[in-house]
């Protein structure tokens, strides 16, 4: 098998042509109280992922599905990575029109998988890719589907996302409303390159720290309390997600276009 390309939280990602990625479940080669537990997971992730994918087709904002085989599933793969790695590298050279056009990119794909009855629930900037469409045209792609949800196919990945891409208030289940609220985070990554109260970019210097963050950043949100967006364009629907203002996606995409026209 070719070299691993990259590693994901049940998933290893292997490049077996141009283009194209084999995603591969993770095989824990160690054993232990909660190793059963995480195979559990890794099997359930798999077994939701093919069908969602297939339910949803293609569709520019969503990442290209090529089939799947006996070792995982066949992706198109991005030219760029993931986001949050692109914000990381390169946030001060992004200029506002594409931050702007990928906040509407990400609302698009929310919308769009909404429309076909799949929740993702777990937005956030790594589950974006930045894909160069042609020379100079970088668009963002939604994937990971592994945890998502779709009631008329009866399946649940039975994932909420990580802190600060989760609203506490709304509990544990995955809902449109949640995939909504984490919407105003992902927008506020995208137009700041930081996470909500994350003061600097970057990943955490230890478990400690990201512990520390999440638990503050949990707090703050249990509590309405929410980063400041005064003069931040866009703040006001980053805003409306936040205080559950907006009903559907597709109300989201109205305010953006209306805010950043």
């Amino acid at each position: 098998m070719a070299s691993i390309e990259h590693y994901g939280s049940t998933s290893m990602f292997y490049k077996i042509r141009p283009g194209v990625l084999l995603k591969s479940p993770f095989k824990p080669n160690i054993e232990g109280p909660h190793i059963e537990k995480f195979k559990e997971r890794i099997r359930l992730a798999f077994s939701v992922e093919v069908p969602i994918l297939e339910r949803l087709g293609p569709h520019s904002r969503i990442v290209k599905y090529l089939g799947n085989n006996e070792q995982g599933i066949l992706l198109g793969q991005a030219s760029h990575g993931s986001l949050q790695a692109y914000l990381d590298a390169k946030n001060s050279s992004i200029d506002l029109n594409l931050r702007k056009k990928w906040c509407r990119q990400a609302a698009e794909a929310i919308a769009y998988i909404h429309s076909r009855g799949v929740l993702h629930s777990d937005i956030r900037p790594d589950n974006f890719l930045v894909h160069e469409s042609k020379p100079g045209c970088f668009d963002l792609l939604l994937c990971d589907f592994g945890g998502a949800k779709c009631d008329d196919l009866r399946l649940d990945g039975k994932h909420l996302p990580d802190d600060p891409f989760y609203d506490p208030t709304q509990g544990t289940e995955c809902t449109p409303a949640l995939d909504v609220s984490s919407l105003g985070s992902m927008f506020y990554a995208i137009l700041t390159g930081l996470w909500p109260y994350k003061p600097s970019p970057g990943p955490f210097v230890s478990t400690e720290e990201e512990a520390d963050y999440e638990a503050r950043v949990n707090r703050l949100f249990l509590q309405g309390r929410y980063p400041n967006v005064e003069g931040l364009v866009g703040g006001s629907v980053i805003m409306g997600c936040w205080k559950k203002q907006y009903q559907t996606a597709n109300k989201v995409l109205e305010a953006l276009d209306r805010e950043m026209a």
